[in-house]
């Protein structure tokens, strides 16, 4: 597996202090993007929480996900969560260690009492002490939060004082991306009051019960969900409901539950899970097994494979501007692009983790993720090994069929309706729903003629050709 360190450079540590004015959380920050460009310390807030018990606790969730492994448990987290500034809201997310579980929390404007909400995306310390000192708050005192270095020591700075380095597997970032994929094809499935939602949030199963590999999908009824053992319609699938504890940290304060996930049919898939409170809101979306991240789903894949995505997605990236809400078709008017190469764009966008997307508002948001997200493209197995087939020849097209050529054997691509199926195992097993296989996209890009820059070097990286273990 690829990974990198990613280095998070911080003026001082992030930390809870008391003063004759009240509380005064101040989250630092490290490198970010900007509207006026790369930050070493960007600052995006200054001013108060209508709701400071509730926020430190939603933000201790985030951080709470962003050191968990819910599956091989005994093996270190990840990186500090990111905070992104959309004007009127702050944004603070976390990924889970072993690539599982996705965590948001939106403080709205109405959770916040200040001046401008900035724009720009980073990371922000939250280390142990500030965690400790998060749990410890009670009351309903003023808590005056600053995002970014205070404004004295904005030109003051010197050399960062605090260092962190961590590992980033590509896994991780491509997890990242297949999350907001994922959830830019939920409905909303179920809602329940905040009462009904602790009710049932404490009911659900600690662990997971040994040897247990069926799926567990739950259904409204009436003002509850109730369990059931099959995906009946308007069921959502509820993939390791230990994953959900973070929710925890938030539910005496909830005012409501919003379950989000796609169409059922028939096996596992990926859900949301939207706790609302006062002035904000705190998502946790899973994969759809808890030994399953998000980095083999697919999603992205046919986005990544088109020249004509690659080019609209550059196109689009210089309309975007930290919007909280993005409208497809007021891109599609600016750009001259149709609506629905806008979306494949935003695809495509978010495979670069340049926009993120809100179940709650069924729409995409500009972000900019502090790292080199490039990599989930540059890395992906699967679309590696079939710019390495079409860079080989591998593949012949004889109307709606082609054959590919694949190590000792050849394969049959037949495209149906705009879909492909493949006569390869991966195809057996998945029938398309963790993506297209590798043979299937060598033939995409053959027949779309997006074989550009290949046989100068992306069919191959770090000098390996990831042909054998991807389907």
């Amino acid at each position: 597996m690829t990974r990198s360190v990613q280095a998070l450079a911080y003026s001082r540590p992030s930390a809870l202090r008391s003063s004759g004015d009240g509380r005064l959380l101040g989250l630092e920050t490290s490198g970010g993007l900007t509207p006026a460009g790369a930050e070493a310390h960007p600052r995006f807030f200054s001013g108060f929480l209508t709701s400071p018990q509730i926020a430190a606790r939603g933000l201790l969730a985030v951080a709470d996900v962003a050191a968990a492994r819910y599956y091989q448990r005994i093996r270190p987290g990840s990186l500090d969560p990111v905070v992104t500034g959309n004007g009127d809201r702050l944004r603070f997310e976390s990924f889970s260690g072993c690539g599982g579980v996705y965590a948001r929390l939106d403080v709205l404007s109405e959770g916040l009492d200040g001046a401008e909400t900035g724009h720009g995306t980073t990371n922000v310390d939250v280390n142990n002490p500030l965690r400790e000192a998060l749990s410890r708050m009670t009351g309903s005192d003023p808590l005056h939060l600053r995002v970014g270095p205070e404004e004295l020591a904005v030109t003051t700075l010197g050399d960062a004082v605090v260092e962190k380095k961590v590992p980033l597997p590509d896994r991780w970032l491509r997890g990242f991306a297949e999350a907001q994929v994922a959830s830019a094809g939920f409905d909303l499935r179920a809602e329940l009051t905040g009462q009904e939602a602790v009710r049932f949030l404490r009911s659900l199963p600690r662990s997971q019960a040994a040897g247990r590999r069926a799926p567990l999908w739950v259904v409204q009824a009436g003002r509850t969900l109730r369990p059931t053992t099959r995906p009946v319609p308007g069921a959502v699938c509820l993939p390791g409901p230990d994953r959900l504890v973070a929710l925890e940290r938030v539910l005496r304060h909830a005012t409501a539950l919003r379950v989000y996930g796609p169409v059922p049919d028939g096996v596992a898939t990926t859900s949301a899970w939207e706790v609302t409170l006062p002035g904000m809101r705190l998502t946790l979306t899973l994969s759809p097994d808890s030994a399953r991240g998000f980095s083999g789903e697919g999603g992205v894949l046919e986005a990544l494979a088109t020249e004509e995505a690659a080019q609209d997605a550059e196109l689009i990236s210089v309309l975007l501007a930290w919007e909280p809400k993005i409208d497809p078709a007021e891109l599609a008017e600016e750009s001259g692009l149709s609506v629905d190469r806008v979306r494949a764009a935003l695809t495509r966008l978010g495979t670069a983790g340049r926009v993120g997307y809100d179940v709650a508002d069924a729409a995409y948001f500009h972000r900019e993720l502090p790292y080199d997200a490039d990599r989930a493209e540059r890395h992906n197995p699967r679309l590696v090994a079939a710019r390495a087939l079409v860079t080989e020849g591998a593949v012949i097209l004889d109307g709606e069929l082609a054959t590919v050529a694949s190590g000792e054997r050849r394969y049959q691509v037949r495209e149906s309706g705009g879909v492909l199926s493949c006569t390869c195992q991966w195809w057996a097993d998945y029938r398309g729903r963790r993506g297209p296989c590798k043979h299937a996209l060598a033939v995409r890009m053959t027949r779309r003629g997006a074989v550009a820059g290949v046989a100068t070097g992306a069919g191959v990286i770090d000098g390996v050709v990831a042909a054998g273990g991807a389907r």
